[in-house]
């Protein structure tokens, strides 16, 4: 597999299986970091464990009621808030580096879907 980079309005993700350390890109029109295959590995797993939290919480809250979750590994940590059918997301790296990233409810759901099918080949 080659070099792959999904992006749409507000956010991007990419995967390189040939790179030597830094196999994933995260970020947005404004900014991006590269990440190791275990923190693009965990960053996608946390990212679905939350929508997937969040479609759960649903049924379970008023339609105007906001809540954040958070989920993290000893990689990263990450964080979604607003209502369940739309959500803001953030993440702090916890490694050496050292980075803070956040996408607006408008790009998460595509983010989502790209997260989803990166690696599958």
């Amino acid at each position: 597999m080659e070099r792959l980079i999904k992006s749409g309005a507000g956010w991007r993700i990419g995967w390189n299986p040939n790179a030597p350390k830094f196999k994933g890109l995260v970020g947005t029109d404004d900014w991006a970091i590269e990440l190791t295959e275990a923190e693009l590995d965990d960053f996608c797993r946390l990212l679905a464990k939350l929508a997937n939290t969040m479609q759960q919480l649903t049924s379970e809250l008023m339609d105007e009621e906001k809540i954040a979750c958070e989920a993290e590994s000893d990689l990263l940590w990450m964080e979604v808030a607003g209502y369940p059918h739309e959500y803001n997301l953030r993440f702090i790296l916890n490694t050496g580096r050292g980075a803070e990233g956040a996408w607006s409810a408008a790009a998460v759901p595509s983010l989502l879907q790209a997260a989803e099918t990166l690696k599958v080949f």
